[in-house]
């Protein structure tokens, strides 16, 4: 696997404001709206969004259908301009997709390329050889329990296995900040509760600044550091509750503790 050398690595952060693959970068959001233009007229999806993520911390994001989460998550990385109010990552508000990945929803593996292939996609977007992004992706693989599916087309993979790989591809776009947006929502109660925990131990594997958003309290709660509950349209920040996120201790254990029910508690009465 090929690995750049850390003069490399801090020279590189230094010519382009971009945090290098080990630092931290902070995100910071502040006063955040956003409207849309409909046909008949006009639509407020966020309202005075303020909140800020640590370097390297873990951030959930809870709400009902409709209440602006995946929007947000879009105006953070740039993909949609805000309506008023500043989003900075890393001390900069330009360029904000040289700093952020977005993982959507769907996994979006191509299907005539093999599992591995799909994961090599990022870095060799960014100039990778097809052998270095190849060796990239396996050396993750084997970290993450794909190793033996690396030449199975997707339609060959569990919903899953295929979540994984594309959370694989995310991790090696080489980006600081991280933003997962519902990716275990098409999944099975009992696979979602198999790659949340499988999720916290990847993230605490590749530490990088995460914003997770779910309707998943559960979900939120178990693998996020802190977690912002949203109000219905337009979205604002209701509530901040502590994760519950433990590194030591098996997911049943974490979910069953009086404490995780109290918070649990805590962030439906925010949303109801």
């Amino acid at each position: 696997m090929s690995v750049r050398a850390p003069e490399r690595e801090t020279q590189l952060s230094r010519d382009t404001g971009r945090p290098g693959r080990h630092e931290s970068a902070t995100v910071e959001v502040a006063g955040l709206s956003k409207f849309f233009e409909t046909g008949t007229g006009r639509l407020e999806a966020l309202r005075g969004v303020t909140f800020s993520v640590r370097g390297g911390e873990t951030l959930g994001i809870v709400g009902r259908s409709g209440c602006g989460k995946s929007t947000l998550l879009e105006v953070i990385c740039g993909l949609e301009a805000a309506s008023s109010g500043e989003v900075t990552v890393h001390g900069h508000q330009g360029d904000r997709l040289d700093r952020c990945v977005l993982m959507p929803q769907r996994d979006l593996l191509l299907p005539w390329r093999t599992a591995l292939d799909n994961a090599a996609l990022a870095p060799q977007f960014q100039g990778a050889s097809q052998a270095e992004a190849r060796a990239r992706a396996l050396s993750l693989f084997a970290r993450f329990g794909l190793e033996e599916f690396a030449r199975a087309q997707p339609s060959e993979l569990s919903g899953g296995m295929r979540q994984r790989v594309a959370f694989a591809r995310t991790l090696l776009a080489d980006k600081p900040v991280l933003l997962l947006d519902e990716p275990f929502a098409s999944l099975d109660s009992i696979t979602r509760a198999e790659l949340q925990e499988w999720l916290a131990g990847a993230l605490a594997a590749e530490p990088r600044t995460t914003l997770l958003v779910t309707h998943d309290i559960e979900e939120a709660l178990f693998v996020c550091d802190r977690v912002l509950v949203m109000s219905r349209r337009p979205g604002t920040v209701r509530e901040e509750l502590p994760g519950a996120r433990d590194r030591t201790a098996a997911r049943t254990e974490v979910v069953t503790s009086p404490r995780f029910s109290e918070l649990r508690q805590q962030a439906l009465e925010a949303l109801a």
